[in-house]
């Protein structure tokens, strides 16, 4: 709509510049003219206009000289060049540099008007879609995702070495540890973050769906094909494609993905015609992929094309010193979400949360949180707000059993991660009574009170 727009008018016709202003005015815009371009490149290093219009004869600095500091310093905004001396090259040149439109004097006023609301709109599409970009690059940065643990600082390291390039890479964890999240903060941190990210799940859509929603197909090709249709591969093109779950992908799938991989461009089903492809691929599994091109579930080619750098997410069990700063953030989102009081989780509950196996990783504890919140009574969750089966899961839990990887490990801060977890559980279980959390160990309680001070547990 008209209403606030601002329009910054220029025209050395003093006569034309006012009665062009007037109506404006009145047609609900807010207006600023100048007579000069000098005037006008002051005015606009001040503030910002939704649209321009400019005379394309100027004295000095011409109405193509403001197009084009327009076009360096705010590419987003729109131009109208207006001239008495209708001419096709300059017509032509000033499309050429960028103008959304060239009208000549005399001109008709509803056409004008037409013109002018139809710039206003382009303007506030273009601003708004660049928000949306600023905000998904906002919420996609490293930062956001939350983890200063040893496991979590190794990957955002592997990360932020596989951004610059447009290397493929194959996303390993269990479910609910956050793969489609690293993928897209890679994807938004990438010199593709301003071309689509596209995600498709391979194990939730039907095998003889799958080809069509990846390669899409066109009218005619198959019973139900009542229209062309583009796939996820064309969507993404010149940004990335994101396969989740891979491993769920049919085998003769796998051979087209592979000549895609190979060739840089697929055909529709149905099409001869080649579409060339520009993508990144980042796929992700939760199955182990080597040992199903052992038992010949998945082609032994197409693994080496995806695995090409692989990132490892580790569970919630492996990064327990990461569970504190993951409560608090999922607090403070859901309740934000839901339009509640902060609340907060109690240092009981923590505990029981912090000794809790969480094999439903990162996912489960958001569902979690998000329950305990929703039906909450105070302002501080307790133990007895937690899901009942929370607590009675936790002597039940998988012990931890830590693995020295090809990169090593630091096996002091892993041994103190399990006394950490070993003593969380006793205490727990012995109601916070440190002589009973002792027992359980079958240590001193002195000791128990000296190791609790050196793992900084104490409340």
């Amino acid at each position: 709509m008209s209403q606030n727009a601002k329009i910054l008018l220029i025209d050395d016709e003093l006569e034309s510049c006012k009665a062009l202003s007037t109506l404006l005015v009145k047609s609900g815009y807010i207006v600023d003219s100048c007579n000069s371009g000098e005037a006008a490149i002051i005015l606009l290093k001040q503030q910002s206009f939704d649209l321009i219009i400019s005379d394309l004869v100027l004295p000095g600095i011409t109405g193509i000289d403001i197009l084009r500091w327009v076009k360096e310093h705010s590419p987003e905004t729109c131009v109208i060049l207006i001239t008495g001396k209708a001419s096709t090259d300059t017509a032509v040149e000033a499309m050429r540099a960028g103008a959304l439109d060239y009208i000549t004097k005399p001109f008709n006023v509803e056409r004008l008007k037409v013109k002018i609301t139809k710039a206003v709109e382009k303007n506030r599409l273009v601003l708004e879609n660049k928000y949306l970009r600023q905000q998904l690059h906002g919420r996609y940065r490293f930062d956001n995702i939350i983890g200063t643990s040893q496991a979590m600082q190794q990957v955002f390291i592997r990360m932020e070495k596989v951004t610059g390039t447009d290397s493929t890479i194959l996303i390993l964890g269990a479910s609910g540890t956050g793969k489609e999240l690293v993928a897209k903060a890679i994807h938004y941190n990438s010199p593709r973050k301003n071309d689509p990210f596209i995600a498709i799940n391979c194990g939730a859509i039907p095998a003889d769906l799958l080809e069509s929603e990846l390669f899409g197909h066109i009218k005619g090709s198959f019973t139900g094909a009542i229209a062309d249709k583009p796939g996820k591969l064309e969507a993404a093109n010149g940004g990335t494609i994101f396969l989740d779950e891979i491993g769920d992908m049919p085998h003769q799938l796998q051979v087209k993905l592979l000549r895609v991989l190979q060739e840089h461009e697929f055909e529709r089903i149905g099409s001869t015609e080649k579409i060339k492809l520009n993508i990144r691929l980042i796929s992700a599994t939760n199955t182990d992929l080597e040992e199903q091109v052992k038992t010949g579930k998945f082609r032994e080619d197409l693994y080496y094309r995806l695995n090409v750098i692989p990132i490892q997410l580790p569970t919630l069990k492996e990064r327990r010193s990461d569970i504190p700063q993951l409560v608090r953030y999922f607090c403070e989102k859901i309740c934000k979400e839901m339009k509640r009081e902060q609340i907060t989780i109690g240092v009981d509950a923590l505990k029981v949360m912090e000794s809790y196996a969480w094999p439903g990783n990162v996912r489960e504890m958001e569902n979690i949180i998000e329950r305990t919140i929703a039906l909450a009574d105070s302002s501080v969750v307790c133990p007895a707000d937690l899901p009942a089966d929370l607590c009675g899961k936790i002597a039940q839990s998988d012990p931890f059993s830590p693995q020295v990887t090809a990169d090593g490990i630091d096996m002091n801060f892993t041994i103190a991660g399990i006394e950490r977890e070993l003593i969380q559980q006793a205490m727990v279980l012995g109601k916070g009574v440190k002589a009973r959390a002792a027992e359980l160990l079958n240590i001193n309680r002195t000791t128990l009170v000296e190791k609790i001070k050196r793992l900084g547990m104490e409340n």
